[in-house]
């Protein structure tokens, strides 16, 4: 049996024996069913199923439950490359640290500077969709059509997701529960009686019998639709990795995190593919794709009926409510440790007194996130959706730069047996490789000017202008830190102790 999931565990998984870590932050305060709805919390299931199913069945039509599991593996392939990274330094800085450590300073901090950029990208379209909904969830769709009403309310949310993290991770850690619980048995609920009036007969005129051929791969019909579904699905894997972020205020720091992790992807895998075969069988292909931008709330309204259907709202409001709060964790505790590594000014680096929380990172990721979605919003809501389209260049960066870091690190000890090459080096490569492709594939895409809502700049999509653009600002401000911080830079690649067989296991 895995550590901390004992029956006691779950029932009070906020109850955990305080301590202070060797940053100052409240250490055994999670343990691991809380990790794991951190981690699930994170990726929006419900948003993301939401905004993509559509989408991905416009790519490969019936096997859109197949590319949703097929993009679980890269996503497997990481998430084990987490669980032995962090347990050779569970340190909070996860990647940032990790890719410092095994590749070197400039690799590191610019695996950092991805991960913040793309987290507060998110928060924007995070906000959003929490204000939206919460004007849908109450029937004004005349306030859910204004820009000023969706974005002020959208600021509301961040505000108070920063204050719930600002106040201490047991109270994160019980505002997720409750979120994500809320979300799952919508989920849950919305698949089992979509399917039973499917075999019932009492669904749609394109309602279709569930086959075991839509999660067969090889049924698609060519592989640009396989790419083109692949890519779509990749990202709405993104965000597990938050339960990592957390592992310093975790019991067990550097085992139980790892595996929640782990975890989080296959729970993640379950919600993505049953509830993708539940909306296909009762809507049809047909349906999903003239509904791509929103297919679960609309569906909402056929399975459930009014007032019922409102509880498909209230499943996308409390995902993005949820991610907003797992978003501000994981930026928080990243630029907090790179303040305390030196590779950032030291007020980042300051833990509350009193909440033991990394509250000026905290607080700055709130305000750097309510000024790009307010600034965005007045600029252009079009370049803030093209922002939003950027995010998987982020994504498959600092992901893919994980799965190498693990193997390069592990190097001197990957021939000591089988395990150790497959899964400390065969594995971790394989998801490096893959998000690399991703990346790649993203490029081309986003240079397409007719993929962006604003069209052209230079010649290239506005969203592959914006991550361009995030990166040689990223590069400049770590010329700055070079400057003020040389001693961090100094720093020397490590490799793992070959003759240490702890990790082994």
């Amino acid at each position: 049996m895995v550590e901390g999931t004992g029956e006691e565990r779950v029932a009070q998984p906020e109850l955990r024996t305080p301590e202070i870590g060797s940053k100052g932050l409240k250490g055994g305060a999670l343990g691991f069913v809380s990790n794991v709805v951190i981690g699930v919390a994170s990726t929006a299931p419900g948003y993301s199923l939401a905004a993509t199913l559509g989408f991905v069945a416009a790519a490969v039509g019936l096997q859109s439950p197949a590319v949703l599991w097929l993009a679980f593996i890269p996503m497997l392939f990481i998430a084990a490359s987490y669980y032995y990274m962090n347990k050779a330094d569970p340190d909070c800085g996860t990647s940032f640290t990790w890719v410092t450590r095994a590749m070197g300073p400039h690799l590191g901090w610019i695996t950092g500077w991805a991960i913040v950029v793309a987290d507060v990208i998110v928060m924007a379209n995070l906000a959003q969709i929490a204000g939206l909904y919460t004007f849908l969830l109450f029937g004004l769709k005349g306030l859910a059509n204004s820009t000023l009403a969706v974005t002020a309310v959208g600021v509301v949310w961040i505000a108070l997701m920063t204050y719930i993290c600002y106040r201490g991770i047991e109270l994160s850690a019980r505002t997720q529960v409750f979120l994500l619980a809320a979300e799952l048995v919508t989920l849950t609920v919305f698949a089992v009686v979509a399917l039973f009036k499917v075999f019932a007969g009492e669904a749609g005129a394109g309602a279709l019998t569930p086959s075991i051929s839509w999660i067969n791969p090889f049924e698609i019909k060519s592989f640009s639709a396989l790419d083109a579904g692949l890519i779509l699905a990749i990202f709405i894997y993104w965000g597990w990795d938050s339960t990592v972020t957390v592992n310093e205020e975790s019991e067990n720091s550097s085992h139980t995190p790892g595996v929640a992790a782990i975890v989080s992807t296959i729970v993640l895998l379950l919600i993505y593919v049953i509830v993708g075969i539940a909306a296909q069988a009762y809507g049809g292909v047909d349906y999903l794709v003239r509904h791509e931008d929103d297919v679960l709330s609309t569906l909402g309204t056929q399975v459930f009926g009014s007032p019922l259907d409102k509880i498909l709202i209230l499943a996308v409001l409390s995902s993005a409510a949820a991610s907003t709060q797992t978003t501000i964790l994981p930026t928080a505790r990243t630029t907090f440790s790179m303040a305390h590594h030196r590779a950032m000014p030291e007020a980042f680096g300051r833990v509350h007194p009193r909440y033991l929380t990394p509250h000026v990172s905290t607080l700055w990721m709130g305000a750097l996130s309510i000024v790009w979605y307010v600034g965005m919003t007045i600029v252009s809501e079009n370049i803030l959706y093209d922002s939003i389209s950027a995010l998987g260049l982020m994504i498959a960066f600092y992901y893919g730069l994980t799965g190498f870091a693990c193997a390069i690190y592990y190097r001197k000890r990957l021939f000591r047996s089988v395990k150790n090459l497959l899964l400390m080096g065969i594995v971790p490569v394989l998801g490096g490789l893959m998000l690399t492709w991703a990346f790649v594939e993203e490029v081309i895409n986003l240079s397409n000017p007719k993929e962006a809502y604003s069209g052209a700049v230079f010649g290239i999509g506005v969203p592959l202008f914006i991550g361009i653009v995030s990166f040689v600002i990223g590069a400049a401000l770590m010329v700055w830190a070079w400057y003020a911080k040389p001693a961090f830079f100094r720093r020397r690649p490590q490799v793992a102790d070959p003759d240490d067989r702890q990790s082994d296991r």
